[in-house]
């Protein structure tokens, strides 16, 4: 099978933290499939999140130093927890290897912020730009599929998150007018 990276990659439209998905993941994979290779294709539609992270997932480099990146996010939320919580962390720790930059300041902006949807918002920009960094010097290769792939999921969840709080939103927005 021919491999098509470069014009599958340009018809895609650019992602922004925070924009409406242009599609969904599932549309996405199917956009993909005729035109990568299937051992590809086939990373791509098993693509680990966070819950289920084990060993046997780290079946690509891009794949894995994702994972590395998450767990250590994650890891870093764990220490803030319980820390504030007077408790050990090690018991909730998930072994990792990550060699970037300290998350602590993130992880502590994250929760010393006002809402929990801003604490949230930080943390999926800490992860946007970490999915940023992992596609460096990738343009038109799986990397930079697998890294399209973590970035619409990532909108496809605050999508979800919109649309579960926009009729709470209008009901307050209905409470005030009353008021």
């Amino acid at each position: 099978m021919a491999e098509f990276y470069p014009y599958l990659i340009a018809s895609l439209p650019t992602l922004h933290f925070g924009m409406k998905p242009p599609f969904s993941f599932e549309k996405f994979l199917e956009t993909c499939y005729g035109f990568i290779p299937e051992k590809d294709y086939l990373v791509l539609s098993t693509l680990p999140q966070p819950e289920h992270y084990s060993e046997k997932d780290k079946k690509h480099r891009s794949v894995e130093r994702w994972i590395q990146s998450d767990t250590a996010l994650r890891n870093e939320m764990v220490k803030s927890r319980a820390g504030r919580r007077h408790t050990d962390p090690a018991t909730y720790l998930r072994q990792d290897t990550y060699a970037g930059q300290s998350l602590a300041p993130i992880v502590a902006a994250a929760a010393l912020s006002p809402s929990i949807l801003e604490g949230e918002k930080i943390l999926d920009q800490k992860r946007w730009n970490m999915l940023d960094e992992l596609a460096i010097a990738h343009y038109f290769d799986l990397d930079a599929l697998i890294v399209y792939a973590y970035k619409l999921l990532i909108l496809q969840r605050w999508e979800k998150i919109r649309s579960a709080s926009s009729p709470i939103m209008l009901l307050g927005t209905l409470g005030q007018q009353e008021a």
